[in-house]
């Protein structure tokens, strides 16, 4: 029964450690990387999708992104996209290619961003702690409806608490990662 609870708790917390992951991933910095557009969808044939969908988004340089698309009517579509969305970034074309130039950050914009990478670690440990809790809740269900002893019960929420441990660090590991990330100049 404890295993259960420890499987079903480990699976969330890495869940939390993936969500993060991909938060960060579109949290700017001053060098391209494709993730950047996972979040900027464009109409194609009646239903939204994103960029990465309906072209092929490349890495030109250090800090440009190249955007094919697949069908030479979306160039215009793409673009629009990339403009209205809250990246602040401006699309330039040349022929079937658009050219995303990303401008270096400001030392006040690093800080900004600094900001929102550490409210976004801060949710993960909290996300992280809520599961320890349901866990502990279950397990002390679990004694109280004389299921498992009370040693099993305090074996289990040291296991949990040991797991615990494990994902917070596992998050301040990325926050540190993305920290360094964001002031590289």
């Amino acid at each position: 029964m404890i295993s259960d609870i420890m499987n079903e708790s480990t699976a969330r917390m890495k869940k939390s450690i993936e969500s993060l992951r991909a938060e960060l991933s579109k949290i700017r910095t001053g060098r391209a990387h494709p993730n950047l557009l996972d979040h900027v969808s464009v109409p194609y044939y009646g239903s939204e999708l994103p960029v990465n969908q309906v072209s092929n988004v490349a890495i030109a340089e250090a800090r440009v992104l190249t955007i094919t698309p697949w069908e030479k009517d979306m160039i215009p579509v793409i673009e629009k996209a990339i403009l209205t969305s809250d990246l602040g970034l401006t699309p330039s074309t040349a022929g079937m290619t658009i050219r995303i130039v990303l401008p270096p950050l400001t030392e006040e914009r690093r800080r900004d961003l600094i900001k929102v990478v550490r409210a976004e670690a801060e949710a993960a440990r909290v996300a992280i702690r809520n599961i320890r809790r349901d866990a502990n809740n279950h397990i002390k269900e679990l004694q109280k409806n004389k299921d498992i002893s009370q040693d099993d019960e305090r074996r289990g929420e040291e296991e949990i608490q040991k797991l615990t441990d494990k994902y917070i660090a596992e998050v301040d590991k990325n926050l540190t990662a993305k920290e360094e990330e964001m002031m590289e100049i």
